[in-house]
């Protein structure tokens, strides 16, 4: 990946791994903008942001994105903690075939306007014709998983295993719905880092040390 032209990262990430954290330390240090779950329902929700207002914003003279931003004072990285909210990726389902379309669209016309890091939403897919695309993904072991679920959730030892259960086989069956492979297929990524050991910050720069 060459950072000097226009670029997009994915990271998919295991519950528990910090990738979600990851993904926001390193839009910053990269400085460019932040996408996940959270981040594009929160503009969908509030802006009302959706193909049919991308196809009409890429009419104007201008570029699109670029207005869409000042229209809504959208700042990238600065800006994506007003969307952004923790327990979407803990209790997220698998979206309707409409929206899941919609948030492809989306994210391709974003990343066609500009450089970004995208947390999950099948980004390794979606992106898997892009000219310059780093995919990632993040594990950590169950151990690991389990603890950070707990001190960051206020769980029990049992509720940080099933939560984890859980999401795992909700997000696995997202990826096969939307991408018809696994999540796991470590073929579908140029870089597969662990968590263990290592905080969101050393690993935000083991990737920028990859990029470099």
């Amino acid at each position: 990946m060459n950072k000097n032209e226009k670029f997009v990262i994915t990271i998919n990430r295991e519950l528990g791994s910090g990738g979600r954290t990851v993904g926001r330390l390193l839009a910053e240090k990269l400085r460019v903008e932040y996408f996940d779950k959270a981040v594009i329902k929160g503009l969908q929700d509030k802006y009302g942001l959706s193909v049919k207002e991308i196809e009409r914003a890429k009419g104007s003279d201008q570029g699109w994105w670029a207005q869409f931003k000042r229209m809504v004072n959208f700042g990238g990285y600065e800006s994506t903690a007003e969307f952004y909210d923790p327990k979407l990726g803990y209790h997220e389902m698998l979206d309707p075939k409409t929206v899941i379309k919609d948030e492809k669209e989306i994210l391709l016309a974003i990343a066609d306007e500009a450089s970004c890091v995208v947390a999950g939403r099948s980004g390794f897919y979606v992106f898997r014709q892009h000219p310059n695309h780093l995919s990632i993904l993040i594990q950590a072991s169950m151990d690991y998983r389990v603890e950070r679920v707990m001190r960051k959730q206020g769980m029990s030892e049992d509720e940080a295993r099933k939560t984890i259960d859980m999401i795992d086989k909700m997000r696995e069956n997202y990826v096969k719905a939307t991408a018809g492979t696994s999540r796991y297929d470590t073929r579908n990524y140029h870089l597969v880092i662990s968590a263990d050991g290592k905080t969101e910050e050393q690993i935000a720069d083991l990737i920028m040390q990859y990029i470099d």
